[in-house]
């Protein structure tokens, strides 16, 4: 199993923080363009239980995928489990605190890919962190951190 971690700040309270991800609608505001990601179906707000369906393209492949939301405990953390889709596994806990003067906003991404750990460094990976780059650029500028 693979693993990925991030940590960002941002200037805003914690609740503020966690309405913003409670909105399925806003992952498409914070997924880079050339993925051409567009959500087929989705709740107004997450909870648990919740299915998600988007579609986007993985360099240029279509792809389909379909997460639960399986832990819902606002507004400090919630998952995302991938049902269907490119991964074999993909877990996704989001987690949410309250420091000094704003949040600070942990993912926590478990996942294991079709071919394994070569496929992973070599194609997945690096992937992985430049939309998770855009991620981090994008909330900060929602939030002016």
């Amino acid at each position: 199993m693979s693993v990925l971690e991030r940590t960002q700040w941002v200037p805003v309270e914690l609740h503020r923080a966690f309405e913003f991800f409670a909105d399925p609608q806003n992952l498409a505001a914070i997924t880079p363009p050339w993925l051409h990601f567009r959500i087929v179906e989705a709740p107004e707000r997450a909870q648990r239980g919740a299915l998600i369906r988007y579609r986007l393209r993985i360099k240029g492949v279509p792809v389909r995928w379909l997460t639960e939301i399986t832990e819902w405990h606002p507004p400090h953390t919630f998952t995302d489990v991938q049902l269907s889709g490119p991964y074999w596994v993909w877990e996704h806990t989001h987690r949410l605190n309250a420091v000094a003067g704003g949040t600070e906003l942990y993912d926590h991404v478990s996942y294991r890919v079709p071919g394994g750990a070569a496929v992973d460094r070599s194609i997945v990976r690096p992937l992985l962190h430049e939309i998770f780059d855009y991620r981090r650029a994008r909330i900060a500028d929602r939030f002016g951190a």
